[in-house]
């Protein structure tokens, strides 16, 4: 399949704005500049055109940009789907990410808010190829971070919230202290 490496520049760059989806759109692989949005064009014509099931796999290292790649995909399907108006679903398959993050994040020694999760999101089109729906399913990555944490790393962010809320009337029954 197509490769693309993307390195994360960690600032804001013009490249991702709805000009460049568009200008992504429609175009055949090669024929423009390797691109998070020529991969997704590339994902949404072969599933018009075969009508198949395609897949995206986005990975990288800790702070590689993998979940802001994933967005732009998403970004770029809903744009050219013809949904972004209707339904945003881009902003809701993210919303459970401050909660999703606050349980499955955690400070390692290359990225203060570092995913400890996978993550498998499923987008559903309908026969016009719109899309009609998301699914997000999340897998811990770590388990022995709860019991283990290196030297300078964190647990997990909901620990450290949680015993920060320990004088919270709502936290009383669950016995937290400091």
């Amino acid at each position: 399949g197509i490769v693309l490496v993307a390195i994360n520049p960690y600032e804001q760059l013009p490249i991702y704005e709805q000009d460049v989806i568009y200008a992504y759109s429609g175009q055949n692989m090669g024929d423009m500049d390797p691109h998070i949005f020529a991969v997704a064009e590339e994902a949404y014509k072969q599933m018009a055109r075969d009508e198949k099931n395609q897949s995206i796999i986005v990975s990288g290292e800790s702070g590689a940009g993998k979940t802001v790649s994933a967005k732009y995909a998403m970004r770029f399907f809903t744009t050219v789907g013809g949904s972004a108006s209707e339904t945003n679903i881009e902003a809701k398959v993210l919303a459970s990410s401050p909660i999703m993050e606050a349980i499955g994040n955690a400070k390692t020694t290359r990225n203060d808010n570092s995913s400890r999760f996978g993550k498998y999101i499923q987008i559903g089109f309908d026969k016009r190829y719109h899309i009609i729906g998301a699914n997000m399913r999340t897998y811990l990555l770590e388990k022995s971070r709860v019991v283990f944490q290196a030297e300078e790393e964190r647990n997990y962010h909901i620990f450290y919230q949680l015993c920060a809320s320990t004088g919270l009337p709502e936290f009383k029954d669950l016995g937290l202290s400091k």
